[in-house]
């Protein structure tokens, strides 16, 4: 039996691949300084979730054949210390999923933004036609247990492939471990700023997983922006290069449909990056098997993964969502989404700034123009938050000028923010909030059906 241990094991992604693990027979323990729901109760569930918060040298040993680090944990972190003093190998995540892999083809999805989307897109069609294929997706999908699978049976595995760093040991993009059979560029906008301070080190990190594709291989890339198109349209030998954009679509009462070659399709997923990504879906599942009217019979059931465009309350007058969004590009396709849907309606939109990207001084003017689309346009932002990442302080006006929006409302005190939503006449009105955080502690399903 394969014995494991995860250093840092309460993250999203970590905690989900210590279960897949466990659930392809292998022997499992983990620490971490913390862990947080649902982490927590999935792990004890599970009998992995250790009796004791920290760091524990003795729990490293000789009969562990792997110890995989995440990123939370440091350089100096005591048992990382004792695993290097024993000799025994150290695996980052991504490292340690190629190793799961590495017999079987893979297909890997990449970008700024989009990714999640993608990849749980083709997860839902496959599981749809009972096929037999390992995952890794960074959201929870209706219809899966884990972000995570890794079986012994399963000749594909779909890799949401993200461009952070791998580990304090290794600090090159996630991505570039996997060695795609087929990988998609959905998309490269400057994120990322803390640990890529120049365009050209992001953008070289999206060249470098191109490189990577085994041969003979497969790499679609969004044709209608600018820089995967560069990307994606160098000469790689061995490489079939496949650029896409949107499916044709109509909007109808608050309804879409792709326009198929076989007639309307109904899709519960909607915004013109949406289309992008079920073409780019529908292109990879084609390269599995997949038909395109099969893939249409199969998407027209995908709601979405959880955090990407979300509604979490509505009426007949009423729509309230939530988007994971934080990059400037997903913030205004986010936003330009919501008002195409409803085109009469007025929208309101508030964008966190949370990432320590949105909070930089010199990141901020990627933002211009970014809540066009929105009639009110709302950015809130907590200086607990800059103080704790020991960042300089933002004033209104400062945001105002970076969102190149006079009329822009910014608001630092999560209640008075949400004093000032409560206030408003939500008759025939739509409200979209998007942060990688919580704004301030924000309970989305609770607020938003208060506004009803």
């Amino acid at each position: 039996m394969n014995k494991v241990h995860f250093i840092a094991v309460g993250g999203a992604v970590m905690h989900n691949l210590a279960l897949a693990l466990q659930s392809k027979g292998f022997e499992v323990t983990g620490s971490d300084d913390e862990i947080y729901e649902p982490a927590l109760s999935r792990l004890q569930h599970a009998g992995i979730l250790p009796p004791d918060f920290g760091w524990f040298p003795d729990k490293i040993h000789t009969g562990l054949d792997a110890v995989i680090l995440g990123m939370h944990a440091r350089k100096d972190n005591p048992e990382l210390l004792r695993a290097q003093e024993l000799g025994i190998k150290v695996y980052s995540f991504p490292e340690y999923v190629y190793e799961q892999s590495k017999d079987k083809k893979r297909v890997v999805i990449a970008g700024s933004h989009g990714k999640t989307s993608i990849t749980s897109m083709i997860l839902h069609v496959l599981a749809y036609y009972k096929k037999d294929f390992d995952y890794l997706v960074g959201a929870q999908i209706e219809g899966f247990d884990l972000m995570v699978r890794l079986s012994h049976s399963a000749p594909i595995m779909v890799i949401e492939g993200d461009e952070y760093l791998a580990s304090a040991l290794d600090l090159r993009s996630k991505f570039l471990f996997y060695k795609p059979h087929i990988a998609l560029i959905s998309g490269v906008a400057w994120d990322h700023f803390n640990v890529f301070p120049k365009y050209e080190d992001y953008t070289g990190t999206f060249s470098k997983l191109a490189d990577s594709i085994e041969r003979p291989g497969v790499l679609l890339y969004d044709k209608t922006d600018a820089d995967a198109a560069k990307l994606g349209s160098v000469p790689r030998e061995g490489v079939e290069e496949i650029p896409y954009e949107a499916y044709p679509y109509k909007v109808e009462e608050g309804k879409v449909f792709a326009l198929t070659p076989k007639g309307e399709v109904g899709l519960e997923v909607f915004g013109e990056h949406n289309l992008k990504n079920l073409n780019g879906a529908r292109i990879i599942c084609e390269k599995l098997g997949i038909s395109e009217d099969e893939f249409f019979a199969a998407i027209a059931s995908f709601k979405g993964a959880a955090k990407r465009l979300e509604t979490v309350a509505h009426s007949d007058l009423t729509h309230v969502f939530r988007d994971f969004a934080h990059a400037p590009s997903k913030v205004n396709a986010t936003t330009k989404a919501v008002k195409e849907l409803y085109g009469d309606r007025p929208l309101v939109a508030a964008y966190e700034l949370h990432t320590y990207s949105s909070l930089n001084k010199d990141f901020l003017p990627h933002y211009a123009d970014t809540l066009e689309a929105a009639d009110t346009a709302i950015v809130f932002f907590s200086p607990h938050t800059l103080e704790m990442k020991r960042m300089p302080a933002l004033d209104a006006e400062e945001i105002k000028k970076f969102f190149n929006r006079e009329d822009l409302l910014v608001y630092t005190d999560s209640l008075a923010l949400q004093e000032y939503l409560k206030k408003q006449d939500w008759k025939n009105k739509n409200l979209l909030l998007m942060s990688s955080g919580t704004f301030g502690g924000m309970d989305f399903k609770e607020f938003g059906n208060s506004l009803l």
